[in-house]
């Protein structure tokens, strides 16, 4: 694919079927933000699950915008893992994985919020019964192999948070399990992590927004949008 050097992206973006999302996170207020900030590449990580991302393409499309099709999962250890896909039918037959290993709890809109999901026209057609936001029965280890069988990426995500990161969860990176890239949060400063934490210089790394409100997209550490350099786009290149 022909691509433009050195593209700004968010790639760490919650829509509204995520409980802890505002409800004006529609796939076409994220798109509009997107085209508002200048964004080319932008990815909806919603808690296991994509529901959104097939209106949410089309409407991508449509302004100009490329949606890389995406997920953030919870493992079997609470670990979250950005996971990346270079099409729609890949990230759907993940999803389909993912949901069989999801425990069948109704969700609380009152404790978790509303999980809802949207149309073409970005108005509100159903709500995600199921709670989603939660540790699935997939290890580590089983979720990164079902996304590489798929040709996909796996991204730890905030992995300087002490919840729900790979390192907070299990205090260290398995070696073994072909992971190039990490994300850290939005709110650190990444040199300076890194010289607290020296081990993970072999790792490269990217940062999203992690947004829940529209005011967030884009707010990638010091930049509107985290720019990937060359290195960065051919580690995950198969996404693009």
């Amino acid at each position: 694919m022909n691509r433009k050097d050195n593209p700004r992206c968010d790639l760490h973006i919650h829509s509204c079927l995520s409980a802890c999302a505002d409800l004006l996170m529609t796939p076409g207020n994220i798109i509009q933000q997107a085209v508002n900030l200048g964004l080319e590449y932008i990815a909806i990580t919603d808690h296991n699950s994509a529901g959104n991302t097939q209106v949410a393409q089309q409407l991508a499309q449509a302004n100009g915008i490329k949606l890389i099709p995406a997920m953030e999962l919870e493992t079997r250890e609470e670990v979250h893992l950005l996971c990346y896909f270079s099409s729609l039918d890949a990230l759907l037959e993940f999803e389909a994985i993912v949901h069989e290993n999801l425990p069948s709890l109704k969700n609380d809109e009152r404790l978790f919020g509303y999980q809802l999901l949207t149309d073409i026209k970005d108005e509100y057609i159903a709500k995600e019964d199921r709670l989603l936001a939660m540790a699935t029965k997939l290890s580590l280890s089983e979720a990164i192999e079902n996304v590489t069988n798929l040709q996909g990426v796996v991204i730890p995500a905030h992995v300087d948070r002490p919840a729900n990161s790979i390192l907070g969860q299990l205090g260290f990176i398995p070696s073994d399990m072909g992971i190039q890239v990490i994300e850290i949060s939005r709110n650190t400063d990444p040199m300076g992590f890194l010289r607290v934490h020296p081990h993970l210089d072999q790792y490269r790394y990217i940062q999203g927004s992690d947004s829940h409100y529209l005011t967030d997209i884009g707010r990638c550490g010091n930049t509107e949008g985290f720019i990937l350099d060359e290195d960065l786009l051919k580690l995950i290149s198969v996404i693009f």
